[in-house]
């Protein structure tokens, strides 16, 4: 799962609920049925917790305590172990072969499911993430240096930011960044003095060059939540404000026979295109409700096709309209792509960075199907997708699932984001919040858009300041001529 991208002026309290899964693809109760039908072990006495313990994760840098009803994460580095991001409270009883509900305590549903696989192995699976984390568990319990305070001193937090990135961050070659050499360039001009602005100041250095939009650092506001100090983006692209996004409406709308119907408090659009087109516009994949688990999203998600979909042997074509697109749920992305389908077909293949000393290993690779959505109106004519460099994250990991779609969409317009793996949430200071990618997303080939993202098939415009002054839109104008050439 994607962060969604905040600007600056924005809290990232609500980053809370995407680190713990604000959306997921099964309800609770379908979930655990799930589970407890894979036949894995004996069915769970009664009081007796199977996952009970301590255990570690392939990759990721975490370890997860179940200790009765909670679950508690650590992060972990070969020089620190702290408080992780993650406190969740269980929700109802376990399912008979084990699988245990967690969410934030206090909300009275569940956002990730922990299975059992015999005695010593679980699955951790996050309702709004494509793919699942395998642990293991840890004979030993809770390791010491777990329990023990972390030092607040800057040297200290520097080297947990330091080492938390050299441990994980997949992309250092990629990106031309020599870690270790500005790293320690980074690390002698820290002080006995300085302070956390100066520290947040000499971090933003060292993660500004990386030019990667699921990197940030966060500083803890009054209000419990985080200021965003600093959120890289790739170079040559530009955050949305809502100047932009307004003007970029009013150019769509110039071309609609109606005006749009919204869903998701506004984040989805549906409207009706001259010949027959349908369109639709995602402007993210998550915040469709105020609070709530993965259902309420992908039930207002729902809505929004349904009216597209009402009719969809009157279709002769569908634009999807990316060019937004902040991220958010894997899930919701592909809960639209079975609704475009009447066939499976593989979406990507995920892989984790799964040792500390070596950038080339990974995890197994974990295949993520779209399915045909059952029992529901489903599209599987032309389809043209819109992109752009403000299409991010799970923005992107739909474009990319898409492609493997038969017939496969026409993708126009301009590069998107980048970035495709979920962000890691690292607090590494008692102030201080990072986040960073470890995962690829593989196409069938093996290969990754990471850095320079998915490239369209067709190269126009996007939000000129030009095209808006005009009201045009190229990339609209293309899609509807390209779609209308196939009937």
């Amino acid at each position: 799962m994607g962060i969604e991208r905040r600007r600056p002026v924005a809290r990232a309290a609500a980053i809370t609920a995407v680190a713990l899964a604000v959306t997921a693809g099964t309800a609770g109760a379908a979930g655990a049925a799930g589970a407890a039908a894979d036949g894995d072990g004996p069915a769970q006495r009664p009081g007796v917790n199977r996952l009970e313990g301590v255990w570690q994760a392939d990759g990721y840098g975490t370890i997860a305590e179940i200790h009765g009803t909670t679950l508690t994460t650590y992060d972990v580095t070969r020089i620190s172990c702290t408080p992780g991001f993650i406190v969740a409270a269980q929700v109802g009883a376990a399912a008979p072969g084990g699988a245990v509900r967690y969410g934030r305590p206090g909300t009275g549903y569940g956002e990730l499911t922990v299975t059992p696989r015999g005695r010593d192995r679980a699955v951790y699976k996050e309702d709004s993430a494509a793919g699942a984390k395998n642990l293991s568990r840890l004979p030993g319990g809770l390791p010491a240096r777990c329990t023990r305070p972390a030092p607040q001193d800057a040297l200290a937090v520097f080297d947990r930011f330091w080492a938390t990135f050299e441990e994980n961050y997949p992309f250092f070659a990629a990106k031309g960044v020599d870690w270790k050499a500005r790293g320690a360039q980074a690390r002698a001009a820290i002080t006995p003095a300085t302070d956390t602005t100066a520290l947040a100041g000499i971090i933003t250095g060292l993660l500004e060059p990386l030019g990667d939009a699921h990197t940030f650092l966060g500083r803890k506001a009054a209000d419990g939540g985080y200021d965003l100090v600093f959120g890289g983006l790739r170079p040559g692209t530009r955050e949305p404000d809502d100047r932009l996004r307004e003007q970029a409406a009013r150019a769509v709308a110039a071309q609609l026979l109606a005006p749009e119907q919204t869903f998701g408090r506004g984040r989805l659009g549906v409207g009706e295109l001259p010949g027959g087109l349908g369109y639709l516009r995602v402007s993210g994949f998550d915040g469709y409700v105020a609070d709530g688990p993965y259902q309420a999203h992908a039930a207002e998600l729902d809505r929004a096709l349904d009216v597209l979909l009402a009719h969809p042997e009157r279709l002769n074509g569908l634009v999807i309209d990316l060019r937004l697109n902040g991220g958010g749920s894997d899930e919701l992305g592909l809960r639209i792509a079975s609704r475009l389908t009447d066939r499976p077909f593989l979406a990507y293949r995920k892989v984790a960075r799964n040792d500390p000393a070596d950038p080339t290993a990974f995890t197994r690779p974990q295949p993520v199907t779209v399915r045909p959505a059952a029992g529901a109106a489903r599209y599987t004519g032309p389809v043209a997708l819109l992109t752009a460099g403000s299409t991010v994250s799970a923005g992107e990991t739909f474009t990319q699932a898409m492609a493997e779609r038969r017939p496969a969409p026409v993708q126009i317009g301009e590069n998107t984001q980048g970035v495709f793996s979920d962000v890691m949430f690292k607090p590494i200071s008692d102030e201080l919040l990072t986040g960073l990618p470890n995962e690829k997303f593989l196409t069938r080939d093996g290969s990754t858009f990471d850095g320079p993202g998915i490239p369209p098939d067709v190269r126009t415009p996007v939000f000129t300041e030009e095209e808006l002054a005009g009201l045009k839109d190229s990339a609209l104008t293309e899609a509807r001529r390209i779609l209308g050439a196939e009937h």
